[in-house]
C-alpha cells in the first residue's frame, strides 16, 4: 500500500477499516464459492467502456447516501427508484457506493440498482484484495474503482488484469501527474481524475481541468467530483474528458432524474450551437 501515511486522514482510516472487513468476510464466504456464483449465476457483464464513449454527454450517475465530508447527503435512498429513473433520465452508466462504515453503502444496493436499470453498473469502493473484484461480479457489477493512490504497481497491475479477464474494465483513479504515470504504467485504459482530495475531501476541480491533457488520447478520460453545473460539465468536456462522475449534485436533489436532465439538456444545447 502508499500514499497514505498520514494516521490522520480520512483515506487511511477508510482502508484500515475495509481491511477489517474485508478479512472478516473472507472467512464467511471463501473464495472459491465467489467464484461459482460469479462464473454461474451472476447476469452477463455489461459493457462500460462503450457505454461511457458514446456520442453524447456520458454521465456516470452515482448512487450515494452519505459521505465522510457530507453526512447524510440523501435520508431518503431507494436504489431501484434511483437508478430506473436516472438511467431514463439519460445517465449512460450508475455509479454505487459499496462500503458501508464511511459512506453507508452495501453490495445489496448495487443489485438492486442493477436489477432496475439496463445501463452498466460500477462499483464504487475501495478495492485491494483480488476477492474483491470476485465479490463485485458475483454481485453482477460490471466495473469497479481501483484508487491508485493506495495500491502498489504490482497489485494495480494484478487488478487490472483479473477485472479485464472477467470481462470488467476498471476505472483507475487518479489524483496527481504521479499517480497518472502509475496508472498508465500498470496499463489503465479508463484514467478518473477524481478533484476530491481524499485525505482532506476538500474539492479542486481545477484539479482536472490541469491534468485532463496529460491523459493520452488512447485512455477514456473520466471527471470526477465538483461537478455542480453545466458550466463545470462543459469546461470539462472542452478540456477532453469523455465522462464525468456526478453523483452530490444529483442525490441532493429531491428529483435526481430532473436534476441530470437539467445538466444534460443544457449541456447537450450548447453543444449543438454554431
Amino acid at each position: 500500500m502508499s500514499g497514505a501515511n498520514n494516521s490522520g486522514n480520512i483515506l487511511l482510516r477508510i482502508i484500515e477499516k475495509r481491511r477489517e472487513s474485508v478479512a472478516h468476510r473472507k472467512r464467511v464466504l471463501p473464495l472459491v464459492a465467489l467464484k461459482i456464483a460469479a462464473e454461474k449465476k451472476a447476469p452477463a457483464v455489461r459493457d462500460f467502456s462503450a457505454a461511457i464513449t458514446a456520442n453524447r454527454v456520458n454521465v456516470i450517475a452515482e448512487l450515494k447516501k452519505s459521505s465522510p465530508s457530507r453526512g447524510v447527503i440523501r435520508e431518503q435512498f431507494e436504489p431501484e427508484k434511483l437508478a430506473a429513473e436516472l438511467a431514463e433520465a439519460g445517465a449512460a452508466a450508475l455509479s454505487v457506493l459499496t462500503e458501508e462504515d464511511f459512506f453507508d453503502g452495501s453490495l445489496t444496493y448495487l443489485k438492486q440498482a442493477r436489477a432496475a436499470a439496463e445501463v452498466p453498473v460500477l462499483r464504487k469502493d475501495f478495492i485491494f484484495d483480488p476477492w474483491q473484484i470476485w465479490e463485485a461480479r458475483a454481485a453482477g457489477a460490471d466495473s469497479f474503482l481501483l484508487i491508485t493512490a493506495v495500491l502498489e504497481p504490482e497489485l494495480l497491475r494484478e487488478l487490472l488484469e483479473l477485472g479485464r479477464q472477467l470481462g470488467m474494465e476498471p476505472l483507475v483513479e487518479i489524483h496527481t501527474r504521479e499517480e497518472l504515470a502509475r496508472a498508465l504504467g500498470a496499463g489503465a485504459r479508463i484514467v478518473g481524475v477524481n478533484a476530491r482530495d481524499l485525505t482532506t475531501f476538500n474539492v479542486n476541480l481545477d484539479l482536472a481541468l490541469e491534468l485532463a491533457g496529460e491523459i493520452p488520447d488512447s485512455c477514456i478520460a473520466v471527471a470526477e467530483s465538483g461537478i455542480h453545473s453545466h458550466e463545470d460539465l462543459m469546461r470539462l468536456s472542452e478540456a477532453g474528458f469523455d465522462a464525468f462522475l456526478i453523483g452530490e449534485q444529483l442525490m441532493k436533489h429531491a428529483q435526481p432524474g430532473e436534476e441530470l436532465r437539467r445538466l444534460l439538456g443544457v449541456a447537450e444545447a450548447k453543444t449543438a450551437r454554431p
